[in-house]
């Protein structure tokens, strides 16, 4: 019988996890000064306007010690460090889906990121009609001496892929009973009708 391990009694300590995230902090806000950058530089140079806004949000501690818990690892430093690429992350919204691909072809341009995982969900989507592009950039961290590099998870995604992400997540996220099967297909057939009024609206940007 395969035996299931579960952490019950374990925290993180509150001084070592704010020493602990202090430089994925810092990944995300150099992450952010590069989206901002080229961004500002496509506005003023080319009038295109590929993002709408920028989230960003580090994962606090009790959500942290939660998700090692679920996938049946220690609650330690150390095992955070080294199963989670999701502590810093951030969403960047934009407009259209070429936008999208814009943003992530400017990203890998950078050659001081190192990708270290990457999931295209616009083209191939979730069951659920759930679309987005996932990168998890390793991103340098310059100490005097010495230079680490911390992951930063991005998600790439339109305004009408974010609406649908979002309402999802409001109906579906720790549901208890679990979301009956014909919700997931309504929630599919959504994603399909929000899609088909963004290439509609993409459309009439082109005639202008």
């Amino acid at each position: 019988m395969e035996l299931t391990l579960i952490y019950e009694n374990e925290v993180l300590n509150d001084k070592e996890f704010f020493e602990f995230i202090r430089p994925y902090r810092d990944a995300l806000i150099n992450m952010q000064l590069r989206i901002d950058t080229f961004n500002q530089d496509l506005r003023h140079n080319y009038k295109d306007y590929p993002i709408h806004n920028i989230q960003q949000r580090i994962k606090e501690k009790s959500s942290l010690e939660q998700k090692l818990k679920r996938n049946n690892y220690p609650i330690t430093i150390e095992s955070a460090r080294d199963h989670l690429t999701d502590i810093a992350g951030m969403r960047v919204i934009c407009y259209f889906e070429k936008d999208v691909y814009t943003v992530e072809s400017l990203l890998k341009k950078q050659n001081d990121l190192i990708i270290i995982k990457e999931s295209d969900y616009i083209k191939q989507p979730k069951a659920n009609g759930y679309r987005s592009y996932h990168i998890v950039f390793g991103v340098p961290v310059y100490y005097s001496g010495r230079t680490d590099y911390f992951p930063v998870e991005v998600q790439i995604r339109t305004l009408s892929m974010d609406l649908w992400a979002s309402m999802e997540h409001r109906i579906c996220y720790k549901s208890n009973p679990p979301i009956p099967e014909n919700v997931t297909v309504d929630l599919a057939e959504y994603a399909k009708e929000l899609k088909n009024m963004e290439i509609s609206l993409s459309k009439l940007l082109k005639d202008k």
